[in-house]
């Protein structure tokens, strides 16, 4: 998938470039709260092994824009013993805005799966960088049972790097005790931000969400980066949490949350 945003004279982002193929479909978007709000969607059943899928977002100057998955990605069991994989690129350009908010990342048992994202940002940039990822399919019985999911992130400001994450879950071996710490179906949620969504960081709005179905942890990068962990006890707290802290970023940097017809 290849995707541009720009921003017209009037103020209203567009889309001037794109090109994609399946297993990647590109819905038809809206305009709303001053950004252009997309869905991508996988019309397959999902990621099987020795799939791949390469995505590049550019978002010019000026431009505002809303990715989201209206449903959850799968992986399923790898029969060949090889990992489906993802790489997707992110370009924000000055005073331009990029919010991915997807759903679940649902991981199938004897599933492996490799992930890949680097977000290249400008100083001037706005970001809202969600991501999420079940334990896999709880009311299957198939609770951490996959084989094997490595995550890889690079995010820059002006080609400086400033934030790197590399970690493999794997139910063999330590990896998953941080996650089975505190719930034994545990959902991750993470959450980068920059420019004007932390610019005014709610730290004390973010500290009173830790509870008894989450335990929440929050900082700042350099840069005006800002990050959010948390670990949720089911998918019902985990999408309460995400609703939430997408509400909070926006009502703290005095914007309207774009519409996203699925939350």
């Amino acid at each position: 998938m290849r995707l541009r945003c720009e921003c017209r004279e009037d103020g209203v982002s567009y889309i001037p470039e794109q090109d994609f193929r399946s297993p990647i479909h590109i819905g038809k978007g809206h305009s709303d709260a001053g950004s252009l709000v997309l869905n991508i969607v996988n019309p397959t059943a999902g990621f099987f092994d020795g799939d791949r899928v390469d995505s590049r977002v550019e978002i010019g100057e000026g431009a505002s824009l809303v990715l989201s998955t209206p449903a959850a990605s799968r992986v399923y069991r790898t029969r060949s013993g090889k990992a489906a994989a993802n790489y997707q690129e992110f370009h924000v350009s000055e005073n331009a805005f990029l919010e991915w908010i997807p759903e679940a990342f649902i991981p199938h048992a004897g599933a492996e799966y490799v992930q890949t994202t680097r977000i290249a940002l400008k100083k001037s940039s706005g970001l809202l960088f969600f991501e999420w990822i079940a334990p896999g399919r709880v009311a299957k019985g198939e609770v951490f049972a996959y084989r094997k999911l490595r995550w890889e992130l690079d995010l820059e400001i002006d080609g400086r790097l400033l934030a790197r994450e590399r970690y493999e879950l794997n139910p063999e071996n330590h990896s998953l005790e941080a996650l089975r710490g505190h719930f034994p179906e545990a959902h991750y949620l993470s959450v980068y931000a920059a420019g004007p969504m932390a610019c005014h960081w709610p730290a004390e709005a973010l500290d009173a969400l830790h509870g008894e179905d989450l335990r929440l942890g929050h900082g700042p990068l350099s840069d005006g980066v800002h990050v959010v962990r948390a670990l949720c006890r089911d998918s019902l707290a985990a999408r309460r949490l995400m609703g939430e802290l997408r509400l909070l970023f926006y009502t703290s940097a005095g914007k309207t949350p774009p519409h996203l017809g699925r939350m």
